[in-house]
């Protein structure tokens, strides 16, 4: 294990996108009351971080999403909240 300096994102730019990440869209808008609540709020985000949140270098396609899978064209979409009600996800309902 090697140890960076603090604040240096050219050292680890993914772990620092994703914590600024977090920071903008999670844990800035709330008010986490323990380190069970921060816990539970953390796994939730890196849930919709990694299944379902656009990512700009896999041409906006989530980390778990199949690019060989064409989705057909559907005519209702799915509204769900996510992480505590701060994030909206929309699907394609059949």
């Amino acid at each position: 294990m090697v140890k960076i300096p603090p604040c240096s994102p050219n050292c680890n730019p993914h772990s620092e996108r994703f914590v600024r990440s977090v920071r903008e869209e999670c844990t800035d808008r709330l008010l986490i009351y323990d380190r069970g609540h921060a816990e539970k709020i953390l796994h939730a985000y890196a849930r919709h971080f990694n299944g379902h949140r656009p990512h700009q270098g896999r041409d906006q396609l989530a980390p778990l999403d199949d690019p060989n899978v064409i989705p057909f064209p559907t005519s209702r979409i799915e509204c769900r909240q996510a992480v505590a009600d701060l994030i909206n996800e929309y699907r394609q309902t059949i």
